[in-house]
């Protein structure tokens, strides 16, 4: 019985193994190792090599041994392994996935999942019978709301360090940037990742501090998970944060919003509300809208990009829609 245990063991470990193996660029047993560790599979670096020589031995899998550490890749018009369960429609949506949501998932289950997106993109490639798969991919887009910008460079080895951090509660040691440029180093609890545009955004609580901040993972200048866990705050609410205005620069503070705005520049609010109790006014040239809002940065910065067509802007405490629309207030510059 423990021959058999161990016979499965071997198979398994080799359908892995040949799952993770590229075609198009090289893999080495290190990294195989990495990526199985964090599937699950814990297995020494010679255990590993050894299955690797019996894989060149018994598939159409190559070893390139001019340096070490050795590289391994399918040979070319090798077939390869495919995944038998993966249909087109579960390959488009992988591949999907692994467009939008690769830097929202744990990198070591992205790495244990690089294969299954291969397999994914393989099957749209060059099946026949997905071909309306592979058109979808080019009928659909996320478009961007401003303008497109570069995603900042972000150090691939800091956002293992963070995500590892986020992903299991524990410390997290920085030194961090800000856009004025002073450094600071500190020990944080990382508590939620968010992405804004092109940016990631690390929340996390400062050691010492009851109170949320929002980091720019392009301002890390370094970054170490420790090995102490903590026990995340049960009244933090990453949805809440992000309803709150806290990623646009706000405190959460509630407002009730009222401005006038040119009927060609304002007739999207109309279809697209600011809240749920907006109230818009049609006038002869213009509307004026009046919502309960968050307080923002980002919302100056929305109300200033439409130029001369917005005027009168009176930003008030948040009170009950059904009284009467104050006149008066603060204006935006």
């Amino acid at each position: 019985m423990p021959h058999n245990r161990d016979s499965m063991e071997t198979v398994h470990l080799t359908i892995e193994l040949l799952h993770r193996i590229p075609r198009d660029s090289k893999i080495t047993a290190p990294e195989l190792q990495r990526q199985l560790a964090a599937a699950g599979y814990e297995r020494d670096l010679r255990s590993i090599q050894r299955h690797l020589k019996q894989i060149t031995e018994h598939f159409d899998v190559e070893c390139d041994d001019r340096g070490k550490p050795y590289g391994y890749r399918w040979k070319e018009k090798a077939k390869g392994l495919s995944l038998p369960g993966m249909n087109q429609h579960e390959s488009l949506l992988l591949t999907l996935a692994e467009q939008h949501l690769r830097h929202l998932l744990p990198p070591r289950l992205v790495a244990s999942m690089d294969a299954y997106f291969h397999q994914a993109r393989s099957n749209l490639q060059h099946s026949g019978k997905a071909q309306l798969e592979k058109e979808w991919l080019k009928k659909v887009r996320v478009v961007s709301v401003s303008q497109p910008l570069l995603p900042p460079a972000v150090d691939a080895g800091m956002f293992r360090q963070i995500s590892h951090a986020l992903y299991n509660n524990l410390w997290l040691t920085i030194v961090y940037r800000n856009a004025a440029g002073k450094e600071t180093d500190a020990r944080v609890m990382p508590l939620g990742l968010a992405q804004q545009g092109v940016h990631l955004y690390l929340v996390c609580r400062f050691e010492g501090y009851d109170n949320e901040r929002s980091l720019a993972l392009h301002r890390f200048i370094s970054a170490e998970a420790g090995t102490m866990t903590f026990k995340r705050p049960k009244e933090f609410d990453l949805s809440k944060y992000d309803d709150d205005g806290r990623f646009g620069f706000g405190d959460g503070q509630r407002i009730q919003l009222s401005f006038c705005i040119a009927k060609q520049a304002g007739y999207h609010l109309l279809e697209a509300k600011l809240s749920a109790d907006q109230v818009v006014e049609q006038l002869e040239d213009h509307y004026r809208i009046t919502a309960t809002v968050v307080d923002s940065a980002v919302l100056d910065r929305w109300l200033m990009g439409f130029g001369g067509d917005v005027w009168g802007v009176v930003k008030l405490p948040s009170r009950p829609m059904n009284s009467a629309v104050p006149i008066g207030g603060s204006a935006v510059d």
